[in-house]
């Protein structure tokens, strides 16, 4: 039984505004989990934050930051992501999780895969973005049975934060029934 959404689409495809807008619709959900932000200097990206649904924050990468680990032009900072992780998992009780993304900086964690794994394999819902392309623990996830995989493009961008919000209306409405 499908009871995980993944997202994909190419960088810069609308993956974090649709689990942006998402979110806002289901306001009335105790949501787990976090969006990543861009952080801009006039106008140039110049990293990522994650910032969690409880308000949380922290750098994931930045141009600045040494690139003992790193995505092409970013420094990742793995100690930042993995003390993140950690307290959002301490953000019970959740109804749904949202995690934006699963991507390449973030798999160079084995805590935040690990953590993704149980999250998936747990009876509340997962929503989350994850890159286009990758092997390894993101391939992995695509191919999970429980996981319904969204490809998202500019036809079906509208449309699919609507098609979500009924899926997991739905799901967790079967879940209370249970």
């Amino acid at each position: 039984m499908v009871t995980n959404y993944l997202i994909t689409g190419p960088p810069g495809s609308g993956k974090t505004t649709l689990l942006r807008r998402l979110s806002q619709k289901l306001v009335d959900i105790p949501l787990g989990g976090f969006l990543t932000r861009e952080i801009r200097e006039q106008g140039v990206r110049r990293g990522f934050t994650l910032e969690s649904f409880q308000g949380k924050k922290a750098v994931l990468a930045h141009v600045s930051f040494p690139r003992t680990i790193a995505v092409g032009k970013y420094g990742v900072d793995l100690a930042a992501l993995e003390d993140f992780v950690e307290e959002m998992m301490a953000s019970q009780p959740v109804s749904l999780w949202i995690i934006d993304e699963i991507g390449k900086m973030e798999c160079f964690s084995s805590k935040f895969t690990q953590v993704v794994g149980q999250l998936l394999d747990s009876p509340v819902p997962v929503v989350a973005s994850v890159a286009l392309k990758g092997g390894g623990f993101i391939a992995e996830v695509k191919q999970r049975p429980d996981v319904q995989l969204f490809h998202l493009t500019p036809q079906n961008r509208e449309l699919l934060v609507t098609e979500l919000e009924k899926l997991i209306r739905k799901a967790l409405l079967l879940k209370k029934e249970k």
